[in-house]
């Protein structure tokens, strides 16, 4: 792929990348003694998406999440009732944005970029995840994986995006704060651009592709965009 042709599209993950998902903590610490049990859970709810798709079976994002969450407390040996599995779901569609989302995402919409946002998670009724946040406006559209019945970073989910945009692949850059979501963009012919958000690193690994762009910010990760990118 030719580093020099221009990006036109910014696609973004939207489970922590744009949201908060810290804000599920307290259901953690509650239910486990342990806030930072939200990591193992979530690292397992990624495992067996992942899990799924290379199986060529499909299961929705939201039914795993609750799977994952049983599977954690069976493992922990504890018991968790049926208020638990409703917090975490509402919990899951209240998150709110980072601090940095809506200054970026305004930074990039004034340099001219067409901005989507790319989930694992199911379509969402109104009020939708992103509009309770207060963040929908800034999107173009909301792409979702059950449209292709396969988790990112499978090539077909930012295909997606590219045809029903009427682009190349090599138009879009996708922004998360997870590696292995920009390895798969960047393997579909996308940029990839890696925001490390806390508890997300890069992985030193020899043939692992090195993201487009960097940064611990997202405010600073669309300067480094629009400095690159910018439309004419």
């Amino acid at each position: 792929m030719d580093k020099d042709l221009p990006v036109s599209i910014i696609v973004f993950d939207v489970n922590e990348t744009l949201l908060d998902i810290t804000t599920l903590e307290p259901l953690f610490e509650r239910v486990f003694g342990d806030a930072f049990v939200l990591r193992e859970w979530f690292a397992q709810l990624i495992l067996y998406s992942q899990t799924m798709t290379l199986s060529g079976l499909y299961t929705p994002f939201g039914a795993l999440a609750v799977g994952s969450l049983r599977m954690v407390a069976a493992t922990r040996g504890v018991t968790l009732a049926d208020a638990d599995i409703s917090e975490l779901k509402t919990r899951m569609n209240e998150m709110p944005a980072h601090p940095d989302v809506a200054p970026a995402l305004t930074r990039l919409r004034d340099a001219g970029f067409r901005l989507v946002t790319l989930t694992n998670s199911a379509s969402a009724s109104s009020p939708t995840p992103l509009e309770r946040a207060g963040i929908a406006s800034f999107f173009e559209r909301s792409f979702s994986v059950e449209s292709v019945r396969k988790f990112k970073p499978a090539p077909e989910t930012y295909q997606l995006v590219a045809s029903e945009l009427g682009a190349d692949t090599s138009a879009l850059c996708l922004v998360a704060c997870h590696l292995w979501d920009t390895i798969g963009a960047q393997a579909a012919g996308c940029r990839g651009a890696f925001i490390t958000r806390p508890c997300n690193a890069m992985l030193p690994a020899a043939e692992v592709p090195a993201p487009d762009l960097v940064a611990s910010e997202l405010t600073e990760l669309a300067d480094q965009i629009v400095l690159r990118w910018k439309p004419a």
